[in-house]
């Protein structure tokens, strides 16, 4: 499955999650159910794109997650990578958006390229879809190349 592949999935599990507002119970759990399908799909590409990295190590201590915050229909959040090595590196880092209750909303990867030795760079992490209610970003996983 590719990134895109994935982003296709949440948004027709989000799209078919809207459309059965008023319908029966079970037809909400079913919705429900595809949007979790949906979220793991998305979490997988995300993965999948983290293992397509030739020749990176672990960074996940270099790299930190700021506060969420909404841009228009979508939940963004500045994600900081601090090289400490003596020459430029390129971050590949994965992103997960989780609710208040810890539950996996989303999950994206952003490329920061470039980033000095002993500096630091941001990059913007933003959400595939509209997440609703409080979230929060952590690095899952970040690798340095």
């Amino acid at each position: 499955m590719t990134a895109r592949t994935g982003v296709l999935a949440v948004s027709a599990a989000v799209l078919l999650a809207v459309t059965v507002t008023g319908c029966s119970e079970e037809d909400q759990q079913k919705a429900s159910d595809i949007v979790s399908s949906a979220t793991a799909a998305a979490a997988s590409a995300a993965e999948e794109k983290m293992n397509e990295v030739k020749d990176g190590v672990n960074a996940t201590g270099d790299v930190k997650a700021g506060p969420t915050k909404t841009d228009g229909d979508r939940t963004t959040a500045e994600i900081t990578a601090t090289n400490p090595q003596d020459k430029n590196a390129d971050y590949t880092i994965m992103v997960n958006f989780r609710d208040d209750g810890g539950n996996l909303l989303d999950a994206v990867v952003l490329n920061i390229d470039a980033v000095e030795p002993g500096k630091s760079k941001t990059g913007t992490a933003r959400s595939n879809r509209t997440l609703s209610g409080t979230t929060t970003a952590e690095v899952a996983q970040a690798l340095r190349h």
